[in-house]
């Protein structure tokens, strides 16, 4: 099998998990237990939190650890909410934000938050002038992925920032899942976001392992209680282990960012290319999008019957949304880009990753060509 769906998760990199092991095997101690062996457990996991906050450009007191992108949005949204609403109770987020921060802040306004939806074009880019138009002195929080998870969108965070600044004191949060790694991320200065979210898994690192990062020192509210570690934020026994090996995918990801971000960028726009010939086929991604996510749809075929006919081929892809692929309903991401009402059940996520090679994505054409003339009855010329 080729494996093209890397944007709903990836191989953990062999270096991570011999990480990972060699930790487990020796600093597998409570980091806070008073014993030699827990102190030592614990400069480990210092030494991991000054890593990351140096790839960031951050302090290590401004990195909390958290289970993945999940609980880092939603620490994100409704710590921040519920400890700054001296400042006000309305939210903005995109039309096109992650479930996890969409419910998140659904969920807050059962406590009295006002929630907006910021418009996106056709290309799923934030429209700023409806950002302008919506952002109050009473906004409280705006949370904006960086790239769309499912067809891949770049938001313009800096020019984001640029309107939120001065229009409100709302705190800036920026879902950075599927941008850390692929895109620089952004994260100093004025026109850089207050918080920051990363998941391991997306940048072939372990499955539960990601965190919640601060530019600067601001007031959160914890959503786990209990024995009050890191930092006070997140109780719980801390996953030393897991923690040092996000470390290492993190600088992993860093070192061969530009190196994949070319070969992926020259995939994706040959395929495009490839996709746009075809009549039967709506190419929803935009070659000004992140490098490795290419979204397209079928007419009027569901996106499960392209998944299964891909993959009786040996390829693996997912309909728009891994996190939401189960449900049959249209995503509120195609919904909001308003495609044509054939291609909106037709939709697949073709997403690059590590270990791919020239000779995957040519046979990836061949074989799709060949679904097409089978489900269709369209030649295509390769």
């Amino acid at each position: 099998m080729i494996y093209l769906d890397h944007s709903a998760t990836t191989k953990p990199d062999s270096a991570v998990l011999q990480t990972f092991i060699q930790a487990n095997e020796r600093y597998y101690a409570n980091p806070a237990s008073l014993h030699q062996m827990g102190t030592e457990a614990n400069t480990l996991l210092m030494k991991a939190r000054e890593q990351i906050a140096q790839i960031l450009k951050t302090e290590p007191e401004h990195i909390i650890f958290t289970s993945g992108g999940t609980e880092s949005n939603n620490f994100a949204i409704k710590g921040l909410a519920r400890a700054n609403q001296h400042r006000g109770k309305h939210i903005l987020i995109s039309a096109i934000e992650h479930p996890s921060i969409i419910e998140s802040a659904r969920h807050l306004t059962n406590e009295g938050f006002e929630l907006e939806f910021i418009d996106v074009d056709n290309n799923g880019g934030i429209i700023l002038s409806d950002l302008r138009s919506k952002i109050r002195k009473d906004t409280v929080l705006v949370s904006i992925m960086h790239v769309n998870n499912e067809m891949g969108a770049i938001q313009p965070i800096s020019e984001i920032a640029k309107i939120i600044r001065p229009n409100s004191r709302a705190f800036f949060h920026v879902d950075a899942v599927q941008s850390f790694g692929k895109l620089p991320v952004q994260f100093q200065g004025d026109n850089g976001p207050d918080a920051l979210t990363i998941s391991g898994h997306k940048i072939n690192g372990l499955k539960g392992t990601g965190l919640l990062a601060f530019s600067k020192r601001i007031k959160i509210q914890p959503i786990l209680h209990g024995g009050g570690q890191e930092l006070g934020y997140r109780s719980g026994t801390v996953a030393v282990p897991q923690n040092v090996a996000l470390a290492k995918a993190m600088r992993l990801a860093v070192e061969q960012m530009a190196e994949n971000t070319t070969k992926f960028r020259k995939w994706r726009e040959d395929l495009h290319v490839f996709l746009n010939k075809i009549y039967h086929v709506h190419v929803i991604s935009s070659n000004d999008g992140a490098p490795h996510i290419i979204s397209c749809s079928v007419r009027g075929l569901k996106g499960e019957v392209v998944v299964n006919a891909l993959q009786s081929e040996g390829f693996i892809v997912s309909t728009s949304s891994a996190c939401s692929s189960k449900d049959s309903s249209i995503s509120h991401v195609i919904e909001a880009l308003q495609i044509e009402e054939s291609f909106e059940k037709g939709v697949i996520r073709i997403s690059l990753g590590n270990g791919l090679t020239n000779s995957d994505i040519e046979q990836f054409k061949v074989v799709f060509a060949k679904m097409m003339k089978q489900l269709k009855g369209e030649t295509i010329q390769l």
